[in-house]
C-alpha cells in the first residue's frame, strides 16, 4: 500500500540530509544547469556526488556539464512491446552516495516502477540519509493547477503534492526575465525550431510567463519564511510576530469540493497556515457512488498536505463552529452551491447557525466553480 503523506514526512523528516529544489517558472529557464553546476561544485569539494537521472532533452550543454558526474545506471523496464528508462533507485541506495542529482521532480515513472512518482523515489532516498537536489516547475505544484490553467489554458497532467515541498530544506529560484527566455525560445535552445512560434504564441506568451514568474516568486517567498520561522524556534528567538493562521475548509460528497480544498490549500499557503479539511457525517452521503467520490476529495485533500477531520453527529454547523472553537481556527471556507428555492434558505440558514455558535473567525463563501 503507497505511503501516505503523514508517513511520508514523518520518516523523512530534516536530519542532516538536506533536499534543496532548483525552482522555475517555465521550462528553459536553467534549472537542470543550475542543479548540474552546483553538484559540480559540490564534487570538487571532495563530496560524493552521483546522478540519479537527468533529462537532457537533446542540449548539448546539459549533457556536457552531465559526463563531469558519476551517473547511476538506470532500469530498463519492458512496457507494451518497448523498453523503457527509469531512475534505479535501489542502485542509488547500494551506492550509498552523500547527493543524488534527480531532475524532474514531477516525473510519472513507467508502469513496473518501484514508485510510480519520482517523488516518492526521491522520498525513500532521503529516508536513506541520501541528501538529493532536484528540479521543478512551478506549474507542477499540485494546488496551482486550477490557477495555472486559468492563465494558460493549458491542464498539466503530472503533479507534485504540496506536502512534498514542505520537506523541502533548501529552495532556489532559476529565474530568467520572460524576454530573455522568449529569445532563448527563438534560438532554439528549449525547443526543436519546428516547434518555437507554437511555443512562443500559446505556453511562452508575455503574459503568461509573468504571471507564472509571480506564481513561482511567492512560492520562494513562503519557503523563505518557513525556514526563518524554524530558526527562530530552534534558537529561541522569541515568539512569532504574527499569529499562527488555520484554515478550514468544509467538504461533502460533492466532486465540487476539490475545486474548494485548492483553493483553501492555496489560502493557507499564503498566510503560512494549517489546512485542516472537515467532512461532518450526517448520513446524506451513504450510496456507493457517493462515498466513492468523497474518499477522493479526502485523498485529494491529503496532498494538498491537509489534516483530515471526520465528524459525527448533530448538524454541520453545530460541529463545524464546535471543531472552530477547540482547534482556535481563525479562517472557514464553505462552498456555494444551492442558490435557488428551499434549499438556499437552508444553506442560509445554516450558514447563520454557524455563525451564531462560533467565535470570532473569518469566514468565506466559495462559489465551487473554476475562477
Amino acid at each position: 500500500m503507497p505511503k501516505s503523506a503523514e508517513q511520508w514526512l514523518e520518516e523523512t523528516s530534516p536530519r542532516s540530509n538536506v533536499f534543496k529544489l532548483f525552482l522555475g517558472y517555465a521550462p528553459g529557464v536553467g534549472k537542470t544547469y543550475g542543479m548540474l553546476s552546483e553538484a559540480i561544485r559540490r564534487r570538487s569539494r571532495g563530496e560524493d556526488v552521483v546522478i540519479g537521472v537527468v533529462e537532457t532533452h537533446g542540449r548539448r550543454g546539459i549533457a556536457e556539464l552531465a559526463t563531469q558526474l558519476e551517473e547511476v545506471p538506470r532500469r530498463i523496464i519492458p512496457y507494451k512491446g518497448t523498453n523503457f528508462e527509469e531512475m534505479d533507485v535501489d542502485a542509488i541506495l547500494a551506492r550509498k552516495p552523500q547527493i543524488a542529482v534527480i531532475d524532474e521532480l514531477a516525473h510519472t515513472n513507467i508502469e513496473g516502477s518501484k514508485h510510480r512518482k519520482r517523488y516518492e523515489d526521491v522520498m525513500e532516498l532521503l529516508e536513506a540519509g541520501i541528501d538529493v537536489l532536484s528540479t521543478l516547475n512551478v506549474q507542477h505544484i499540485e494546488s496551482l493547477g486550477p490557477t495555472i490553467q486559468n492563465i494558460t489554458g493549458i491542464t498539466v497532467r503530472e503533479a507534485v503534492p504540496d506536502w512534498v515541498l514542505q520537506r523541502v530544506n533548501e529552495i532556489v529560484m532559476i529565474d530568467l526575465t520572460p524576454e530573455a527566455l522568449r529569445t532563448r525560445m527563438r534560438r532554439g535552445d528549449i525547443y526543436p525550431v519546428e516547434r518555437v512560434e507554437r511555443a512562443l504564441a500559446n505556453f511562452f506568451r508575455p503574459g503568461n510567463l509573468l504571471a507564472l514568474r509571480e506564481l513561482a516568486l511567492r512560492q520562494v517567498a513562503q519557503v523563505v519564511d518557513r525556514s526563518l520561522e524554524d530558526y527562530a524556534e530552534k534558537k529561541e528567538l522569541g515568539e512569532k510576530l504574527r499569529v499562527h493562521e488555520r484554515v478550514t475548509v468544509c467538504v461533502s460528497s460533492n466532486p465540487a469540493a476539490q475545486y474548494l480544498i485548492a483553493r483553501a490549500a492555496r489560502m493557507a499557503k499564503a498566510l503560512d497556515g494549517e489546512l485542516y479539511v472537515v467532512y461532518v457525517d450526517v448520513g446524506a452521503d451513504q450510496n456507493e457512488e457517493d462515498q466513492g467520490t468523497l474518499a477522493q476529495n479526502l485523498r485529494f485533500a491529503e496532498s494538498m498536505g491537509a489534516k483530515i477531520v471526520k465528524l459525527e453527529g448533530g448538524t454541520v454547523a453545530e460541529r463545524v463552529a464546535e471543531f472552530v472553537r477547540k482547534h482556535h481556527i481563525t479562517q472557514v471556507i464553505f462552498g456555494r452551491s444551492a442558490t435557488k428555492g428551499w434549499r438556499r434558505y437552508l444553506y442560509l440558514s445554516a450558514i447563520h447557525r454557524f455563525l451564531r455558535d462560533t467565535p470570532a473567525v473569518d469566514v468565506h463563501i466559495v462559489t465551487q466553480q473554476p475562477d
